[in-house]
């Protein structure tokens, strides 16, 4: 039996998200179909809204709907510090741990020939501008995944910044080699960041 083309239509566009595979589009559109219509309203809303007002932060790249971000407005934040990471994603689980206090430089993926991602592609030549504007920055955290990919890109940025006098540091291990930030738990990032070594 075929679906409705509505309802088709709709398990076809959570289909396209990631990590959503046939079945589990199908049991989503179902529970989204039988939900009161004001709920399934808020969501539509809640996910145009925030399509249409969510940006990129000038000034490190970070997911915001205030140019600049929350994080580099604060004047309580140390500039001298920036913590560089791949995606808005690892900023949630490095603010989780309530550790670290400096600002950030989000990359927006990493280094992966085998895709086609080269640096040009990444937001590395906006970090190098920041490295080189006042007040002067002390030291570059490279939070990169242990992947293969991120590894690469830790190092590849640490040859770019060490020439500029400034310290580079890598997160320490402890965070599972081959996982995300995303999902490690705070205790571990915690101990990753407090036991950081220079590359």
């Amino acid at each position: 039996m075929e679906h409705a083309p509505a309802f088709a239509r709709l398990i076809a566009e959570l289909e396209k998200l990631p990590g959503i595979g046939p079945k589990t589009a199908q049991r989503l559109a179902y529970h989204l179909l039988f939900r009161p219509q004001d709920e399934v309203r808020a969501l539509a809303e809640a996910m145009v809204q925030a399509r249409a007002s969510v940006r990129y932060c000038s000034i490190c790249f970070n997911l915001t709907d205030r140019d600049p971000c929350p994080v580099c407005r604060d004047p309580g934040r140390d500039a001298r510090v920036i913590c560089v990471v791949e995606q808005p994603r690892d900023v949630v689980a490095m603010e989780r741990t309530r550790e670290f206090r400096g600002r950030y430089h989000v990359l927006h993926g990493v280094i992966s020939p085998m895709d086609g991602i080269g640096p040009e592609q990444l937001r590395v030549r906006e970090l190098l501008a920041r490295l080189r504007q006042d007040p002067p920055v002390d030291e570059v955290i490279l939070a990169t995944n242990p992947t293969v990919e991120g590894e690469a890109t830790a190092l590849y940025l640490a040859r770019l910044i060490k020439p500029l006098g400034i310290r580079v540091t890598r997160i320490a291990r402890g965070v599972p080699e081959g996982g995300d930030l995303e999902y490690v738990d705070e205790l571990t990032l915690t101990r990753a960041l407090q036991g950081r070594q220079a590359l």
